[in-house]
């Protein structure tokens, strides 16, 4: 089951493979175990894509990317998987992650916080809250990634036992 729905929403590997952005990455692509898309490869996939989710830096996919193509795992889905932080869910994220950060620290609340853009406000805000968020955006990048790996491997292998299953009862009867 969760093969299925995941090769319905990935796009084409020869698309992606055309695309003139990853030629940086040459020969690498045309690994096949970059584009198969198994129990292995896939949540592999999700742990790398939702650890750098979290990393508040741009070029995330690249960062992804860069990480897939060596362990081997699908290519498409770790980039695709990135995208759960996007312009419109990066705000709570990156906000429930200063939380946590927060927490971790000990601090009881957060700083008065007024947003400006300037580059004075941001290396003030980088003093005050950077190091709460930095930590809290790190523990939330493991934290999930190693929940996306293990649950998707949970949830393959409770697909796979259930296929089994129906299949037994079919040639049961």
């Amino acid at each position: 089951m969760p093969k299925k729905i995941i090769k319905k929403i990935l796009p084409d590997h020869q698309k992606i493979k055309e695309q003139k952005v990853l030629s940086i990455f040459g020969t690498l692509l045309h690994d096949a175990n970059l584009w198969h898309l198994n129990r292995k490869s896939a949540c592999g996939a999700i742990g790398i894509g939702l650890f750098f989710a979290f990393w508040p830096v741009p070029f995330q996919m690249w960062l992804a990317a860069a990480l897939a193509i060596p362990l081997r795992v699908n290519l498409p889905l770790s980039v695709a998987t990135v995208w759960i932080t996007n312009p419109f869910t990066m705000p709570p994220i990156f906000y429930g992650a200063y939380l946590i950060g927060n927490l971790i620290l000990g601090e009881s609340s957060a700083p008065e916080f007024h947003f400006e853009l300037s580059w004075d406000w941001l290396m003030q805000s980088a003093s005050t809250i950077g190091p709460a968020f930095l930590l809290g955006c790190g523990v939330c990048a493991v934290f999930f990634g190693l929940v996306g790996y293990f649950g998707l491997n949970i949830l393959w292998r409770i697909s796979v036992a259930k296929a089994w299953q129906k299949r037994q009862q079919r040639y049961k009867k």
